[in-house]
């Protein structure tokens, strides 16, 4: 699997020959300016939850591309109103087969609404396992002891987690869910995008040493193999 950063929380996972991209929040990110979003052209498109800066430039990356979109029943709903008819809905403990795998939608301690107010549902974390390996990604979450069921489920190659603190997990906290998810390879997202989520990374990699935690602060676009 490979790892493409686009800032914040969006970010690509290219596996079993598709492009899977999660959380599209990329021009409104003035730390982003760099990533050509005429370029992005997934096969799916992966929403852990409603809020602006997860979904801000979904209509735009699907309407250049044939993505599917993928997401909680509430999520989806609402783009399919906006004229998104490429989706598959999903909800909280629901896993689907597709062609790069079996993604299954876990629990997420936060928030949802989506960018007009509308009811957004709940938010989600997603698992995805292939043959090529198994991952967690979070979404936007508090420290829930519901991430020990996803440690006893499924043997996790890595993990991806925000540690901006402030509206979500910080850096400790994220170290405590990866003993929870028995993984211990962290790649960390939402941070430092707005000044409620700057973080210091020297701290920030000092604290996953102490942890035991193989831990990496992405730039954008840099790509890692996983």
């Amino acid at each position: 699997m490979k790892f493409t950063f686009y800032g914040h929380s969006s970010f690509m996972i290219e596996t079993m020959g598709k492009q899977l991209l999660f959380d599209p929040f990329i021009r409104p990110n003035e730390l982003a300016k760099e990533v050509d979003i005429s370029q992005i052209k997934p096969d799916y498109i992966i929403l852990s939850h409603g809020h602006g800066d997860h979904v801000a430039d979904v209509e735009e990356i699907y309407n250049q591309s044939n993505a599917t979109l993928i997401s909680t029943y509430e999520v989806v709903g609402w783009f399919a109103g906006k004229g998104l008819e490429r989706n598959h809905p999903m909800n909280h403990g629901g896993a689907k087969v597709f062609d790069f795998g079996t993604i299954k939608l876990v629990n997420a301690v936060h928030s949802s609404s989506m960018p007009d107010g509308s009811y957004g549902g709940n938010p989600a974390g997603v698992v995805i396992q292939n043959k090529e390996g198994c991952f967690y990604f979070s979404g936007d979450t508090a420290l829930t002891k519901d991430m020990e069921l996803v440690g006893e489920e499924f043997e996790l190659d890595f993990t991806i987690m925000p540690v901006g603190d402030n509206f979500t997990m910080g850096m400790n906290d994220a170290m405590r869910a990866c003993k929870m998810v028995r993984c211990h390879r962290l790649i960390g997202v939402h941070f430092d995008t707005f000044p409620y989520v700057a973080i210091d990374h020297n701290e920030a990699y000092k604290i996953a040493e102490a942890n035991g935690i193989n831990f990496t602060l992405p730039k954008i676009l840099e790509t890692l193999s996983l």
